[in-house]
């Protein structure tokens, strides 16, 4: 347990917070829901906006890979360099640019501005995908993990991902909202998708609000006052390249199939209207949010590495299965128990690398494997859409499936020995 935590006084902090964890998490999980509402809004509607600018499908999977090539490289400068800077303040400057990223996107109106569209994507932090793929991930990990030890930092990560997953799934729900605003007010569909552009931004302003509460122990060190000051990577550096390189193989294959695309895929082969659509996201954001808060007692009893590898393969399975589905009953239902798996491996695998590091190296640590994992999430969805707009729809998902598994049983191969280092 770290030393010195500060108590959790508020009843819904004391519910957000697992025992042994220190007090000064609860703006970090209170902002990573906030901007889990705005990407599960977006991921859905990002196709239907773009669209409505009058893009090709091509493009909207190519502005995809923009946003996650740009995230890489703000998180491997983060890597690199972030050790030199207040925690608070790099935090508070990714919010900034959350804000900028909603302006930006809002302000565009017709398919003459795909570049700046792709220049905005690239530098800001649009999240097209189910999970969080921004910089912001590396610096919110980082900080949580001095705020507990052992069992409770798993648990922690897992209450992270299930206050993400719950909110995402929320956020998709809300897809339907632009369409019945318009309908209901007499606009156009293309401002009301704007509208939500300018919502994003106001987003961006609160969580740069909610990091400045902040307390000073967690802003410029870990809770944890045994371990050192943050570091670049140094003795767990082969650790940490073996874990990137595995991490690239599932981040390419999960981008095949990025939330914006799997929309797509819904709208071309069954017709799924964007309102549809997002009640269906709403419900396996549902799922997958439950399944994560089930992963630190899974964890607790097989292990780290064999919750994520062994949650991780039948979920694959499934997104195969859905690929061939005869018609929308079978591949939604396939897709449910998909998202009932899938994402149970996001928290112990985060806790996992936290824990066969130095706890000088986990900001380093955690963007070092963030960043293959943008990289090669970045190249696949142009990839996909490519796919889509050729007519074969059933490539991406099928591709994705077996990049997953082999992903699975690599990793689990090379560190099924492995002891963590505290």
């Amino acid at each position: 347990m770290p030393a010195h935590t500060t108590p959790v006084k508020h009843p819904v902090a004391r519910w957000l917070l697992p025992a042994g964890v220190d007090a000064a998490a609860a703006p970090l999980l209170a902002a990573r829901a906030l901007r889990a509402l705005m990407d599960g809004c977006v991921s859905v509607l990002l196709p239907s906006y773009l669209l409505a600018l009058g893009l090709e499908p091509w493009k909207v999977g190519l502005l995809s890979t923009a946003t996650m090539l740009g995230s890489a490289f703000t998180t491997l400068a983060v890597g690199a360099l972030g050790h030199r800077f207040q925690m608070q303040h790099l935090l508070r400057a990714a919010a900034l640019l959350m804000a900028a990223t909603g302006a930006g996107f809002a302000a565009c109106s017709s398919a003459r501005d795909f570049w700046p569209l792709l220049a905005i994507a690239f530098i800001g932090t649009l999240n097209p995908s189910s999970g969080d793929v921004s910089v912001f991930l590396a610096l919110e990990q980082a900080s949580l993990a001095g705020s507990a030890r052992g069992h409770a930092r798993t648990a922690l990560f897992a209450r992270y991902s299930v206050v993400g997953g719950v909110f995402a799934a929320f956020g998709a729900l809300l897809a339907g909202v632009p369409g019945g605003f318009a309908a209901r007010f007499g606009v156009s569909q293309l401002d009301a998708l704007r509208g939500l552009f300018v919502v994003y931004a106001a987003c961006g302003v609160l969580t740069w609000w909610l990091y400045a509460g902040l307390g000073a122990r967690q802003a410029h060190a870990p809770v944890d006052e045994e371990a050192p000051a943050r570091a670049a990577l140094g003795p767990s550096r082969g650790t940490v390249v073996r874990l990137a390189a595995l991490f690239s193989i599932d981040a390419f294959a999960g981008g095949l199939i990025l939330n914006s695309l799997l929309s797509l895929w819904l709208m071309e082969r069954f017709g799924l209207s964007p309102a549809q659509s997002g009640a269906f996201f709403f419900a396996t954001g549902l799922l997958s949010a439950a399944s994560q808060l089930c992963a630190p007692w899974v964890a607790q009893r097989i292990g780290l590495l064999n919750t994520a590898v062994f949650t991780h393969i039948p979920s694959s399975v499934c997104l195969m299965l859905a690929a061939l589905a005869p018609d929308v009953a079978v591949a939604l239902s396939l897709l449910l128990v998909r998202s009932a798996l899938s994402q149970m491996d996001v928290p112990v695998r985060a806790a996992f690398v936290m824990a066969v590091v130095t706890p000088a190296e986990r900001t380093a640590a955690a963007s070092f494997t963030a960043v293959p994992r943008s990289l090669a999430a970045a190249l696949s969805p142009s990839l996909g859409g490519a796919l889509f707009a050729a007519g074969w729809l059933a490539a991406p998902l099928l591709a994705c499936g077996v990049l997953k598994i082999g992903y699975d049983l690599a990793l689990w191969r090379a560190f099924r020995r492995h002891e963590p280092v505290q």
